[in-house]
């Protein structure tokens, strides 16, 4: 008897540690970088606000009636997106930027109107989301009016959905490299936007900084973050 309470004992402390492991691993984010977080926080075209479960931006100015849900990559600040999105908002469109359970979008199971909810004059939803977060954003693609992959691709098959479709990549991604995109291309529609930015990496599509496994940008973070924004905001014109 003694044994098998000591072999319990054992194993429900083994499970306990690695649960406690699992948890302070999973809180351990890569931080925004706060000289891009606060050209956002300043920038008067935008309003920025903490939502508890999202970081909401909204235009300050006129709103073109498009919102835009975005999941974070794994383990990525959501503060460290606002910077990719800072034009697209102050040209008129609203991005709730999630805060995943356990910083990863696997574990969240909340629907698209839990996030829309922050945002209810917007008329034309899309989904989207950076690596890990865009795997997710494509499960959740059937309630949306588009979908939005940066640096990301889908898992699961969505060639037969009539949503827009923006896919946007960089030649020197690291972690969803050209290949991998180009191998999951017939997930998607026909119909969809293909971009790859030339010297750009996995890091470029938020701010905060390098990233383990990454490949090494040929081009400046600006150049990126302005040619992924250039693409976001062509996209967003067909969603109006």
């Amino acid at each position: 008897m003694n044994r098998a309470l000591r072999w319990t004992t054992w194993i429900v402390a083994v499970v306990v540690l690695i649960a406690v492991v699992f948890l302070v691993w999973a809180h351990i984010v890569m931080q925004g970088t706060r000289s891009a977080a606060l050209q956002v926080w300043r920038d008067d075209r935008i309003a920025v606000r903490d939502a508890g479960d999202s970081v909401v931006m909204t235009p300050t100015g006129q709103a073109d009636g498009v919102g835009i849900v975005f999941i974070p990559g794994a383990k990525v600040d959501p503060y460290a997106y606002m910077a990719a999105f800072r034009q697209v908002v102050a040209d008129g469109t609203t991005v709730v930027i999630t805060k995943p359970t356990l910083n990863l979008a696997f574990f969240d199971t909340r629907p698209l109107a839990t996030f829309e909810a922050h945002a209810p004059l917007v008329t034309r939803w899309a989904v989207g989301g950076h690596s890990l977060g865009g795997v997710r954003a494509c499960q959740l693609a059937q309630d949306a009016d588009g979908l939005l992959l940066l640096g990301s691709y889908c898992a699961n098959d969505i060639s037969r959905s009539y949503i827009d479709v923006l896919s946007v990549s960089g030649s020197r991604d690291g972690l969803s490299t050209p290949a991998k995109v180009d191998a999951a291309r017939d997930k998607l529609p026909s119909t969809a936007t293909m971009t790859e930015i030339q010297g750009s990496n996995h890091a470029d599509f938020g701010a905060y900084g390098d990233q383990p496994g990454d490949r090494t940008a040929t081009i400046s973070r600006a150049d990126a973050r302005q040619q992924i924004s250039d693409a976001v905001e062509a996209w967003v014109r067909d969603l109006r």
